[in-house]
């Protein structure tokens, strides 16, 4: 079971792993409207002078403004309350957001993650789980386990066999939200795909590095993951799940064609089902059946 002071799993690791969710409560420019171009008489400078003619024939001259520059060397995008601060401000409150970690790993559970920050408490340093190292994400995940609402929710991979990645992360979302002990009536999501939770909801492209409560739901889910990853690198040896958390890295490859699949790959992803065939076929087999078997609902 994973181990954690704000976390909670009456049914144990296997029902955590199936999909069950836990609950933790702790309080609640646009572009420049000057061309880079300078038009004249039939003739165009750049960063020189025009030329032009007045009523009288007589030719004068004026200095053409400086053509502005692309802005480079600008701070890097992060997370702002904007968007839930909005919504108070509509009153609509209390304002969730969400999000998963997951999806292309090779092994292992899609996690989701719902959380509603409270406004006087916001955590510092928030930002997109993937800008940040593991350290300042696990001093983040307590600081928000400590001052906000969060539910957390698990698609197995069974289920993402059965559903496919795509469903089984939207169903966790859900899930996640639907276990929060304080019902949103305002959800941000990451993505393009809105999910069914009962209330109002909004997907946000690239919502994890615009959004605070998205952001803050992204570092719950990726720590949650990658604690659960680090038990079953533990229990299945060789594998190196500890390190590459389930993503098809290189060493992932080896140990998969090396030593085959364990219990937690995914077996409707293409190279787990290439080491079924491979290691069946090995053994005098018939890889297609044994695929077709694997992937069968």
């Amino acid at each position: 079971m994973l181990r954690g002071p704000h976390l909670v799993a009456s049914a144990g690791w296997s029902a955590c792993y199936g999909g069950a969710a836990w609950i933790h409560r702790a309080s609640i420019e646009s572009l420049s409207k000057d061309s880079p171009y300078a038009y004249g008489t039939g003739t165009m400078s750049r960063n020189t002078t025009r030329r032009s003619v007045d009523s009288g024939g007589v030719a004068k001259s004026a200095a053409s403004s400086v053509a502005p520059r692309l802005p480079l060397g600008e701070p890097p995008v992060r997370p702002t309350f904007a968007r839930e601060r909005a919504a108070i401000r509509r009153g609509v409150f209390p304002v969730a957001g969400c999000d998963e970690a997951g999806r292309g790993p090779l092994a292992g559970p899609v996690v989701a993650a719902a959380v509603i920050l409270d406004p006087n408490r916001i955590p510092r340093g928030l930002n997109d789980s993937k800008k940040l190292t593991a350290v300042e994400r696990e001093k983040l995940y307590e600081r928000i386990f400590a001052t906000s609402e969060v539910g957390v929710a698990f698609g197995s991979r069974a289920r993402i066999d059965r559903d496919n990645i795509r469903r089984a992360s939207l169903w966790a979302l859900a899930r996640a939200v639907a276990a929060l002990a304080v019902r949103p009536r305002l959800v941000f999501v990451d993505g393009i795909d809105r999910i069914d939770v009962g209330c109002d909801c909004k997907a946000v492209v690239c919502g994890d590095a615009l959004v605070l409560s998205i952001s803050a739901a992204s570092i719950v889910a990726k720590v949650v993951r990658d604690r659960l990853m680090m038990q079953i690198g533990a229990a299945h040896p060789g594998y190196g799940f500890e390190r590459h958390m389930g993503y098809a890295v290189p060493e992932h490859c080896r140990a998969l064609a090396a030593l085959g699949p364990t219990v937690h790959h995914r077996r409707s992803f293409a190279p787990v089902v290439a080491a079924y065939n491979e290691r069946e076929e090995a053994a005098g087999g018939v890889g297609a059946d044994v695929a077709h078997d694997l992937l069968a609902p």
